[in-house]
């Protein structure tokens, strides 16, 4: 099933590609199968969205499936997301999976854009160097993309759980903000930049997306990523991803049709 109103189109806006993977999920896994639960939980939803008085009808969407990341590793699994983003003339959409997916996305851009600028909603600062002996890994994804880039171009909004060594490390970044409403002098370091968006869902109040692999209290509301989305539309995002919903831990698949929600605000606002 392809995602809400995503039809063939040789010349597409947007281009909504899954990544199937969890193999370093250490709490709940199950993100591998987030990618169809959300395509499942899209359908529905209407096209239209009243926030921003615009209809997904009126962007060429297409939906180029799930890429085949069986039996990779993590490093794998990263080059095969960065070779698939980076044939995409438009906007990529890429549906998480575990967060390691998002660096083989931000490195197919850095590509593209040397001065790429980060935003990262996320519960978890993901700043170890190596988790559990391995230097890839759904903890160590901002790590890994602060091999390629500088962390002052990187904000992470909604951040509240990490080591002491990450968050030593987190004084480095842009910012920390604790909302989706971003102080001036962050917007005003971003604003000119070519930007990627990634939201891991367990950014948000467990209470809004309990279907996660690693839930963690006192998060967003919904209304900071409408927020913060309403924000980066005023600027120029080139790519954006959903990831880490855990389907078998959502019950009655209210994390899933939430990330459609917000998947379907993404590609309004940024595909333009």
């Amino acid at each position: 099933m392809p995602f809400l109103a995503a039809r063939a189109s040789s010349a597409a806006q947007a281009t909504i590609l899954g990544a199937p993977f969890d193999a370093t999920a250490t709490h709940r896994a199950g993100a591998r199968w987030a990618p169809a639960a959300i395509r499942w939980a899209s359908d529905a939803l209407e096209s239209y969205s009243p926030v921003q008085q615009r209809d997904l009808q009126e962007v060429q969407l297409a939906d180029a499936g799930d890429l085949d990341l069986t039996g990779a590793d993590a490093a794998q699994a990263v080059e095969r997301v960065r070779a698939a983003v980076a044939a995409v003339s438009g906007l990529p959409v890429l549906l998480g999976g575990e967060h390691t997916v998002t660096v083989g996305a931000v490195g197919a851009l850095l590509d593209r854009h040397a001065d790429l600028g980060l935003v990262v909603v996320d519960a978890h600062l993901d700043l170890r160097d190596d988790y559990l002996g391995a230097r890839w890994s759904h903890a160590t994804t901002l790590a890994r993309i602060l091999d390629r880039m500088a962390g002052d171009r990187i904000v992470v909004v909604g951040a509240r759980a990490g080591t002491r060594e990450e968050w030593a490390r987190a004084a480095g970044l842009l910012a920390v903000a604790p909302t989706g409403r971003l102080p001036q002098r962050v917007w005003a370091a971003l604003a000119d930049r070519p930007l990627y968006l990634s939201v891991d869902i367990d950014g948000l109040d467990p209470a809004h997306a309990p279907g996660t692999g690693n839930p963690e209290p006192l998060g967003l509301a919904v209304d900071d990523v409408v927020s913060l989305v309403s924000v980066l539309r005023q600027g120029r995002v080139v790519g954006c991803d959903l990831v880490e919903v855990s389907p078998p831990f959502d019950p009655g698949g209210r994390t899933a049709m939430l990330a459609a929600w917000l998947v379907r605000e993404m590609i309004l606002a940024f595909a333009r």
